[in-house]
């Protein structure tokens, strides 16, 4: 496969939150791009010359900056044009605190809940982290998304690109505990990203290791 040193190099893992909020974004936003699909426990070198935190997604540009955090990969990639909204509208006062708090105490109980055996020193049952990230997040979700159909209103946004990844790992924890919820608007919604195009392409497994070429979102499709 073609590794074209034109495009952008982005250093992702697949099912990781956060490379998938940029991989979302660079597709939406039409930016061709590379990857390089990592391997948790065998880091390549070039990744932590980049980037010594040695976490995903990197992205490497051609003029030779680097961006070394999420946001900042959803933003470049909207930066040209922006021309539907998606970043626009992700920064309004009310989407941008849906993302803080995603980013902040969402993800903090995500993580308590998903593997508590790394927390040993902590007393609560898992079952609290979970109680306690429902009503830190998915409850306000739910309340502004029986309103509207995505956190962009009528149309999504960059906010819907960066929190549903989460929610989605949140809900593959225990998907029947999830399904049983009384949150339909948020499961409807977290449905539809799920089903979409846009994910679809966003989960092509690339080679492991290697660089290639990602394949294009096609919006007609």
């Amino acid at each position: 496969m073609s590794t074209d040193h034109a495009l952008p190099l982005l250093y992702s893992y697949r099912r990781c939150p956060y490379a998938m909020r940029a991989r979302l974004a660079m597709l939406q936003a039409n930016r061709r791009f590379r990857t390089f699909e990592i391997v948790m426990r065998d880091k390549p070198a070039e990744l932590l010359a980049l980037s010594p935190k040695g976490t995903v997604p990197v992205l490497h540009l051609p003029d030779g900056a680097v961006l070394e955090e999420s946001l900042d990969i959803m933003r470049w990639a909207f930066a040209p044009s922006d021309a539907e909204g998606w970043w626009r509208l992700a920064q309004t006062d009310d989407n941008l605190a849906l993302l803080r708090t995603n980013d902040g105490e969402f993800k903090r109980l995500l993580d308590r809940y998903k593997y508590p055996d790394r927390y040993p020193d902590e007393t609560a049952p898992r079952e609290t982290a979970r109680a306690q990230a429902v009503e830190t997040l998915l409850l306000p979700l739910e309340s502004r998304l029986r309103d509207q159909r995505y956190l962009g209103g009528s149309t999504p946004c960059g906010t819907d690109l960066a929190i549903f990844p989460f929610v989605r790992q949140f809900a593959a924890v225990e998907p029947a505990w999830f399904a049983s919820q009384p949150l339909p608007a948020v499961q409807a919604w977290l449905a539809g990203w799920l089903g979409s195009r846009l994910f679809e392409v966003c989960m092509t497994k690339q080679p492991v290791q290697a660089v290639a070429v990602f394949p294009a979102y096609q919006h007609s499709t």
